[in-house]
């Protein structure tokens, strides 16, 4: 029989391990001192919904906590957020049925619920940046982003006839006191196109953010349904917006809008393409910002009133996590209250 192996000495107390990562994590100023990355108001925009009529404030079902509000009660409906100090809100229309057709005619109607929300905005808080969706689907009886015209192989939505209803709509926004035109609508070409038509018409602060990576994703159902599109769109928008496979194409998408005059890009949906966020921040270094999507939002709400999640801690989690993968700033139906909880 061999000889007994002699007991290791146990190694002094504090000598082992030299390294250790937790110290840092000890106390709660020192994780505040060593933290990579922050959240603050200053990184949420606030995206909200205006419909017609008076004095009325209607609740999204599949967005619990959101409403869609008359533009007479949309100023008292922001008053919190511009208190609060978010700094942008995003506007988007819930456009009456019998308002729709076709074209999307309503998109260049300069008394519309976007332009009418956006001067009385602009009329009570000047300081408040104001964001304007550009694209068709809130104007047209079919739900998609442009517009249909017949090809050999069948009804087609035509990128160029498209763009240049945008190019109108925009400089419609514009006139109305819009900050930021925001293209959502991924057809080719129409960053160039609306910021030379913006700079014609002398309009050559309003910035472009471009939805340069949006993709054809499950996520957009709540949204849909607060702007009373769900029902209408036929078919789907896969010949348009990016499929949620690809990752190098989002890259060439940025680098064309960015090439036409984009002043910040957009990444959506929003938690599952972080990887699409970190790329775009890699690459190009321009502020990229993520959406924080009604699907998004839907599920986190959902599973809270489920009590399976605390509302705050994965609010202001899932918030960071933009912020970690690069984002810059983040539209999200979260803002006021994540707003609250970062005042303090």
């Amino acid at each position: 029989m061999g000889r007994a192996e002699p007991a290791a000495e146990a190694p002094a107390q504090g000598a082992y391990p030299a390294v250790r990562l937790r110290r840092n994590r000890r106390d709660a100023w020192t994780r505040r001192l060593v933290a990579e990355n922050t959240l603050s108001v200053d990184d949420l925009i606030w995206p909200i919904f205006v419909i017609e009529g008076r004095n009325e404030e209607r609740p999204v079902a599949a967005m619990p906590g959101q409403v869609r509000v008359t533009v007479d009660r949309v100023a008292k409906h922001v008053e919190q957020a511009a208190t609060l100090g978010i700094p942008a809100i995003a506007i988007f229309p819930a456009t009456p049925a019998e308002a729709k057709d076709a074209e999307g005619s309503e998109a260049l109607n300069p008394n519309n619920l976007i332009c009418r929300a956006a001067r009385e905005l602009k009329r009570a808080f000047p300081e408040v940046g104001l964001i304007g969706d550009v694209a068709l689907d809130p104007y047209t009886d079919h739900g998609h982003d442009g517009v249909f015209r017949e090809t050999r192989t069948g009804e087609y939505i035509h990128n160029d006839d498209t763009v240049a209803v945008l190019v109108r709509q925009a400089l419609n926004q514009a006139e109305a006191g819009i900050d930021v035109i925001a293209p959502s609508d991924m057809m080719d070409g129409r960053i160039g196109a609306i910021r030379q038509a913006l700079d014609a018409q002398g309009f050559i602060d309003t910035r472009i953010m471009s939805y340069a990576a949006k993709y054809a994703s499950a996520f957009y159902g709540p949204f849909r349904d607060a702007l009373g599109n769900s029902r209408a769109l036929r078919g789907d928008k896969k010949t348009y917006q990016m499929d949620p496979a690809n990752s190098d194409e989002a890259l060439r998408e940025v680098a064309m809008d960015l090439a036409e005059g984009a002043d910040t890009v957009m990444v959506k949906p929003g938690m599952p393409y972080l990887d699409i966020i970190r790329r775009v921040k890699d690459r190009f270094g321009v502020p990229t910002f993520a959406y924080q999507v009604s699907g998004e939002y839907a599920m986190i709400m959902a599973a809270v009133q489920n009590g399976w999640l605390d509302h705050d801690r994965t609010m202001l989690e899932s918030l960071m996590g933009f912020k970690r993968a690069g984002a810059s700033g983040v539209l999200s139906y979260f803002s006021v209250a994540a707003a609250k909880l970062l005042k303090g």
